[in-house]
């Protein structure tokens, strides 16, 4: 389930003049009993709900005084937002006829028409102060200080992320708290500015409404309330195109070097812009360079599951798991331990709420099959990313609601795919050929797919110099200088040994690989990047060039684009 927390406003939404229906509670024990957790977020003062309200063992946290005030009824801690509000303020408020006037531990509260007296006295003081309307009261609180502020501070001690949360409530002073919330609702007696805030606007008033509210949680987890989603791109007719890729599963599949990763990588930055937390999977160290993203894990060293838990156990982080430091024939068993725990963490927090998986034939096979409940619940949100859609396990590709094929064969993807999951296949062109940018969108069941000019990332994602320049690529990836008549065998492994490699071997054996357009190839192919291979393709065609000056003019290609370890040894050659 994606919302977990119910926040509710007491006076004019459990309430009704002060009182909470006993239909309203059995709701509420109800909402409890599913392993929801419960946010009580009020103006009052806690002394006085405590005399008005029987029943603060419902709620996990107690926002009071407009967020002034978060209170545990588990152990009776409080928690102050602000400092007290000085005597001198409190006398002169009384000076200039202001009453009825109540002071709570930060709030200082009485009702119109006093609010001109009031903002007089904070002027004349000097104090920084704000003042607060909700239906005819008046609510003084330090400067920043309202129902969101103190919402964010409950939420952060409970480890809680607001996308988890639905939020509900009627009045002026629920409006900043209600912004803050992953849906939002309005009791049918609520004011109108609440109501076009609103995601939903419930039919029933007061507590009534919220128990509304709470069957359609139950029902559905508000899945049937539409979402604005996250860019994609620009549909076939120049409208954005939207995806919810927090509520959805996802497959991006295409060659080597059509742009997986970039498109992933720009559709993450959107994710987190939102606010949502990242968990991305990385067998080949991809994704080491993004600045929103901890780095776990080298080629040298494997990253420890309770630390990958650790980390996102604070929803302000987003994580980035380099899996280079696990063999490949372990990272479907490594995966297999992380998976549950990460599956046990979004039950329980809702979190991280997305996760990418990239390579995800390498972590997630075809002969591999998931313990139970692995892959039976929260399911959504995530990411796959493969080369090869066929060699997913069938419980993955099970999962999957859209297809995103990019690269030189969109059709082949989709008839995959639809082969995969037994269904019949859309209207694609078998010809189709997408541009540099572009991807075919293809939503599971539907008849028709969509080409998409994708959004680019704001910044050109850095390559990652441990994995290509340092790291090693592997037998099958590597590049091998043999020559002519193949009387030579030396590998080079990543791109540091390479030009080690390049400066040394006999001009014959250079022009060889350098006029079947070998290098062009391996970095396309095995480095992955296409740039760069064009670059080094533009170098092999110009027969002008000397073997050294072909030498020179790929190091400095190589070199302007990844930082290579400097003064150390030569690697072995193997």
């Amino acid at each position: 389930m994606q919302y977990l927390v119910l926040a509710t406003d007491y006076d004019g939404t459990i309430a009704h003049h002060g009182k909470v229906a006993a239909t309203t509670i059995k709701a509420l024990k109800k909402l409890r009993e599913s392993g929801r957790k419960l946010l009580l977020v009020t103006g009052r003062e806690l002394d006085d709900l405590q005399r008005t309200f029987e029943h603060f063992e419902l709620f996990d946290r107690i926002v009071a005084e407009n967020g002034a005030l978060i209170y545990d009824p588990a152990t009776k801690e409080v928690n102050l937002i602000g400092s007290a509000p000085s005597a001198e303020f409190v006398a002169d408020l009384k000076r200039r006829g202001v009453s009825p006037i109540s002071v709570g531990k930060i709030i200082v509260a009485t009702w119109e028409p006093h609010e001109a007296a009031v903002l007089e006295s904070i002027r004349d003081l000097g104090l920084e102060m704000q003042v607060i309307f909700n239906k005819g009261a008046v609510m003084v609180l330090p400067s920043g200080v309202n129902k969101a502020k103190g919402l964010a501070a409950a939420l952060a001690e409970m480890g809680i992320s607001r996308h988890n949360i639905v939020g509900v409530g009627d009045a002026e002073n629920d409006l900043a708290f209600l912004k803050m919330c992953g849906r939002s609702a309005a009791v049918a007696n609520a004011i109108p500015s609440v109501c076009e805030l609103a995601d939903l606007v419930l039919t029933e008033d007061h507590g009534t409404g919220v128990e509304e509210l709470i069957e359609r949680i139950l029902a559905n987890d508000l899945q049937d309330l539409p979402g604005d989603g996250i860019l994609l791109g620009e549909g076939d007719d120049g409208a954005p195109l939207m995806l919810d890729p927090i509520s959805t599963g996802i497959l991006v599949c295409g060659t080597s070097g059509s742009g997986k990763s970039t498109l992933t990588t720009g559709l993450l930055e959107r994710v987190v812009e939102a606010g949502y937390q990242t968990a991305i999977f990385d067998p080949e160290g991809d994704y080491d360079a993004l600045d929103f993203a901890i780095s776990l894990g080298s080629p040298q060293r494997a990253p420890l599951v309770e630390e990958i838990v650790d980390i996102l156990k604070d929803p302000t982080r987003h994580l980035s798991v380099n899996l280079l430091g696990v063999a490949l024939e372990h990272r479907p068993s490594f995966f297999s331990e992380l998976l549950p725990r990460i599956t046990e963490m979004r039950a329980r927090t809702g979190r991280p709420h997305l996760l990418v998986v990239d390579e995800a034939h390498h972590l997630l096979p075809y002969e591999w099959r998931p313990a139970k409940n692995v892959l039976s619940q929260h399911t959504k949100g995530i990411i796959f990313i493969t080369v090869h859609p066929e060699s997913l396990a069938p419980a993955v590709m099970e999962t999957i609601d859209v297809l995103i094929a990019i690269g030189d064969s969109p059709f082949k993807s989709v008839e995959t795919f639809c082969a995969a999951i037994g269904s019949a296949l859309p209207a694609v062109d078998p010809d189709l050929k997408l541009n540099v940018g572009e991807a075919l969108l293809y939503r599971r069941g539907e008849k028709s797919t969509t080409v998409v000019r994708t959004e680019q990332p704001k910044t050109e994602r850095k390559r990652h110099s441990r994995k290509y320049a340092e790291g090693n690529l592997g037998p099958s990836r590597s590049f091998y200088f043999r020559g002519k008549d193949g009387k030579l065998n030396l590998r080079a492994q990543n791109l540091s040994i390479f030009i080690q490699l390049a400066d040394g071997v006999d001009d014959a054996t250079w022009q060889f690989h350098l006029q079947g357009r070998e290098y062009s190839a391996w970095i396309s192919n095995s480095v992955k990047d296409p740039k760069l291979a064009y670059e080094i393709e533009a170098i092999e065609r110009d027969k002008k060039l000397s073997p050294a000056e072909s030498r020179l003019a790929i190091r400095n290609t190589i070199e302007a684009k990844y930082t290579l370890p400097a003064d150390k040894p030569s690697g072995h050659t193997e």
